[in-house]
């Protein structure tokens, strides 16, 4: 059967209100995207979204306690909630530097956590 989902792009900063007619994962219909990655988002959004994903790692004896962290790349949805478990469990020492690898195959993704500041040693 098929049904319409409402979207809002975020491909690029227009935003635009995207309607999509699908049955399942098969889209029959893409209507009100302002630009062709409109419908690629559209597309992988219903087959497969992935999110950036912004946290923070406990440091040992840092300037502060908390240092913030990200993926290098876009993580499945479903899993965000299971890679923010695994990043409560790290501590790191300081120093730490920006880029530095905190998580490496996160999940067995193949997706890397890293350091997005410098931490110094106190």
């Amino acid at each position: 059967m098929e049904e319409i989902t409402k979207l809002i792009c975020i491909s690029c900063p227009k935003g635009c209100s995207v309607n999509v007619t699908h049955e399942g994962e098969t889209i029959t219909d893409i209507s009100g995207t302002g630009c062709k990655r409109g419908e690629d988002y559209v597309k992988k959004e219903l087959t497969d979204p992935r999110r950036m994903v912004a946290s923070t790692v406990r440091v040992i004896s840092g300037l502060h306690p908390l240092v913030p962290v990200y993926t290098q790349a876009p993580l499945p949805k479903p899993r965000i909630h299971d890679l923010l478990r695994e990043l409560r469990k790290i501590e790191i020492q300081a120093p730490v530097k920006t880029g530095q690898i905190i998580l490496e195959n996160a999940l067995g993704l193949g997706i890397n956590v890293v350091a997005s500041r410098d931490m110094p040693k106190v």
